[in-house]
């Protein structure tokens, strides 16, 4: 790719970026949110057009105008966020679009596509019948289905946008295997992730993007998470963790005897005293995203008592949850936490729009005035507040969910995998963001499977497993392989 732009209303996306990828070569791209790397991959698989430059595959000149005719070139991509048919089996969902068909009447070969897919699950190591419905999956193995779908197109050239930002550490293990058969089959990988630590033990060559521009690149021996760092964004790595404040012993928030659905067995109980945050530990499965649900009310605990203050509340609902001002930021920010479709001025005021009307009409100057302090509070990357959601980057996306529960004044804030696809720099915002409302005295508790943000964040840190805390660590006692031990307990 040459001298490749992209604007869109408002901003440049892409300013004359170049890349070039060989035979058998997994090319890293990485960069902050908003530095233009998903529009440039999007641009080699036929989802966007350049507004100028040119792409080449084996030195012929090619243009890419969708999907099918990437495809048909040998390009296959792995999205950041899922791109699945929850309602569709895992082989309908692979072979999507590209069914085969046996017979006269040409109908769809259900056996074929079951025997093509269990080939590509067993590549993976995955044992799931090809019948699964996608929607009974957890989130994990949705990612992994995503995967599968791209791999078995057979592409020469294959791009992996955060392709593990789902996945269990055995999963990812697995994924790099695969990789790295696919690089000695000669397939060229470009393979965007967040996770530098990836980077540095998996690619062969690092290109860095900046504020839509080429930023760098670093051969292999040069690939390391501080000049990586630099290249990005100009700053020290020691600038990334605010450090945590001792916190109090007055307790602002806990949940005592809870049940959840998903282990009807298991009491929880845990308390955040006022200034802290408290981490949330615990392998894929362990029950920590239940137990968020259940506190907001989406998925009703089976048995419990939620004390905010002195005052034990009764949560029934989400509602509920947001009247005593209890917030989920939840883990699938797209599904749950946003409606992409909808602007940032709405979603920062959907929850409560009671606030903004007057007569039964809603008042869109007062939410413009709104939106447009968040954003500016947030520093959310848009043109303007009437931008779609789904035109802004993952981190963007997040400050928009963040920005919606703190116009309304929070007592408590769940995170459920708060830096999700996010990059090194605006995961330095939200961790100082969590800081300054612990600060404030708002209740903050932080699920999350990243070791070191768990470490890097936390004033205590309770560890899941198999529904119920297996222990509390205090700051001084946390250490990964103390909360591995309780994780498998």
């Amino acid at each position: 790719m040459s001298g490749i732009s992209k604007r869109f209303p408002g901003v440049t996306a892409l300013d004359s970026v170049s890349l070039h990828a060989g035979r058998g070569e997994i090319l890293a791209l990485v960069g902050e949110n908003g530095a233009g790397k998903s529009t440039l991959i999007k641009i080699l698989a036929g989802i966007h057009q350049p507004d100028s430059g040119t792409i080449r595959i084996e030195d012929r000149p090619v243009v890419i105008r969708s999907p099918r005719e990437a495809a048909q070139l040998g390009i296959g991509i792995i999205h950041q966020e899922l791109e699945v048919i929850d309602s569709l089996d895992i082989a309908a969902n692979i072979f999507l679009g590209r069914e085969p068909v046996r017979g006269f009447l040409r109908l769809i070969d259900r056996k074929r596509i079951e025997g093509d897919t269990e080939a590509v699950l067993d590549r993976l190591n995955l044992r799931l019948s090809p019948r699964t419905l996608v929607g009974d999956l957890s989130t994990a193995h949705q990612q992994m289905v995503e995967i599968a779908r791209a791999i078995s197109l057979n592409a020469n050239i294959l791009l992996m946008d955060e392709p593990t930002s789902s996945l269990t550490l055995n999963e990812t293990r697995r994924l790099f295997q695969v990789v790295r058969d696919l690089r000695a089959a000669g397939v060229s990988i470009i393979y965007i992730s967040h996770r530098l630590s990836e980077v540095e033990e998996l690619a062969d060559r690092v290109e860095v993007l900046r504020d839509g521009r080429n930023a760098g690149s670093l051969s292999r021996q040069a690939i390391r998470h501080d000049e990586m760092v630099r290249l990005m964004v100009g700053r020290d790595l020691s600038n990334f963790y605010t450090s945590p404040e001792l916190p109090g012993e007055e307790v602002s928030f806990a949940v005592t005897g809870m049940r959840t659905r998903r282990y009807p067995q298991s009491e929880v109980s845990l308390e955040i005293h006022r200034g802290e945050i408290l981490g949330l530990a615990g392998l894929v499965g362990a029950g920590r995203s239940e137990l968020a649900a259940a506190i907001f009310g989406v998925d009703p605990p089976l048995s419990g008592n939620v004390i905010l203050g002195k005052q034990s509340v009764t949560i029934n609902s989400p509602h509920d949850a947001i009247r005593h001002g209890i917030y989920l930021v939840p883990e699938d920010r797209r599904s749950f936490g946003l409606i992409t479709e909808m602007t940032v001025r709405e979603n920062i005021t959907l929850p409560a729009l009671e606030n903004y009307s007057a007569a039964g009409f809603i008042r869109k100057s007062l939410e413009e005035t709104v939106a447009r302090k968040m954003s500016a509070d947030l520093r959310i990357k848009t043109p303007s507040v009437e931008t779609e959601v789904s035109s802004l980057s993952g981190g963007n996306q997040q400050k928009v969910v963040l920005a919606k529960w703190l116009s309304l004044g929070p007592k408590v804030i769940l995170f459920d995998e708060p830096t999700r696809g996010i990059d090194v720099g605006a995961k330095a915002e939200i961790y100082q963001l969590m800081r300054q409302l612990a600060d404030s005295g708002v209740a903050v508790l932080m699920i999350s499977s990243d070791m070191e943000e768990i470490l890097g964040n936390s004033d205590r840190v309770a560890v899941m497993h198999d529904g119920r805390i297996s222990g509390v660590l205090d700051r001084s006692q946390c250490t990964q392989e103390a909360i591995m031990r309780l994780a498998v307990a």
